[in-house]
């Protein structure tokens, strides 16, 4: 089995054959159709999050059951499935409260297997995998609980994208922050999560979306997804022009980015009595000084949603759902796909935002 490698913090990832076992009771065995290519992968190629290598990256991703281990529970061999990254145990406190990515019910690192083994290895050497998946590889070998069928209709490359920006990007806006018909919204970032979260606000009737970038290639696309008002952020004040748009600042505010200058312009940029949102992960080392007098004050909000705050089996059926019925733009998303060893060229293309999502395909 080929796979995309992390072996070494700040170096390409090496395209090399691993050996794999066969699923064990309650896994499954998957054939890889279609994996994108995020900046959270590249957060732990970089060294911003802590990684234990050698390591597959690769989480945004679909693929075809193929084989099912003793006990596999909700899929069969032929579904054509979703993966979550966020793995849910079913029993713990979150998961019985219906917060099933926040589940804390397995002891294991989020490296290794819930039973805290490996299925990979290279020259009979343990290898490990993002999110207990890892899917820059051919086949994956990962518990059910990763796993969410979708209906059989939907493009690989589209249900890769549900599998990450997609959810966290739209169930922000729905799940989240429940964002109302006619607000106004702020989005800093137009990556494949932004943009995902302008066509959430667009999706819920949303009154001004404004959208801030660097780029203004990124806010080309921000323009397609539904924002209203675009500002590039190294040519413009964005809290001032954000208060002038709007008259006083955005009810919403998400974080796309996740940076320290981020966090305080989103809240900055909120009306009284407004909700700020951070989604983009950011570096473990990041710290934002907040006013806590502004926010007492003013009655803002600062909260944070991870992975939207979805269910991923109730939710990415529902997403699946909106896109064939024309209801929400996932092809636009798709700026170029890559063969597997292809990949690093995904990744600069991505840091250099030449892309708006990349995925690597699979035979």
């Amino acid at each position: 089995m080929k796979a995309a490698v992390l072996t070494e913090i700040n170096k390409p990832l090496q395209i090399l054959d691993l050996d794999m076992e066969a699923p064990k009771a309650g896994e499954a065995r998957v054939r890889m159709k279609a994996s994108g290519v995020c900046m959270s992968d590249w957060h732990m190629m970089n060294g911003d999050w802590p990684a234990k290598l050698p390591l597959v990256p690769g989480h945004e991703a679909a693929g075809v059951v193929e084989e099912v281990g003793p006990g596999a529970s909700h899929v069969s061999v032929g579904d054509h499935v979703i993966f979550s990254f966020a793995s849910h145990c079913g029993h713990c406190r979150y998961c019985n409260s219906g917060r099933s990515v926040l589940c804390n019910g397995h002891a294991s690192p989020g490296f290794l297997m819930p039973d805290g083994t490996t299925r990979m290895s290279y020259k009979a050497e343990p290898v490990y995998q993002m999110a207990r998946i890892g899917t820059f590889r051919e086949q994956v070998v990962c518990s059910t609980e990763n796993l969410v069928p979708v209906r059989k209709d939907l493009p690989w490359t589209v249900a890769a994208l549900i599998g990450c920006s997609v959810a966290t990007g739209i169930g922000a806006v729905t799940r989240h922050s429940r964002v109302e018909a006619g607000a106004s919204v702020l989005v800093v970032g137009c990556g494949g999560v932004g943009l995902n979260i302008v066509q959430g606000a667009r999706l819920v009737g949303a009154g001004k979306i404004i959208a801030v970038d660097l780029l203004d290639n990124k806010l080309e696309y921000a323009r397609q997804f539904g924002a209203t008002h675009t500002i590039n952020g190294k040519t413009e004040n964005v809290t001032k022009a954000v208060r002038a748009i709007t008259g006083g600042g955005v009810d919403y505010a998400f974080d796309a980015i996740g940076s320290e200058a981020t966090v305080l312009q989103i809240v900055d940029c909120l009306c009284a009595g407004g909700r700020a949102t951070m989604v983009g992960i950011p570096s473990v080392a990041v710290r934002a000084g907040i006013s806590p007098a502004a926010m007492v004050f003013q009655e803002k909000t600062l909260s944070s949603s991870f992975y939207g705050s979805v269910q991923p089996d109730r939710d990415f059926p529902i997403l699946a759902d909106l896109y064939m019925d024309r209801k929400i733009d996932l092809d636009t998303l798709i700026s170029r796909t890559y063969r597997l060893d292809e990949i690093n060229e995904g990744f600069e293309q991505l840091r250099k935002g030449g892309v708006a999502r990349g995925v690597v395909v699979f035979d």
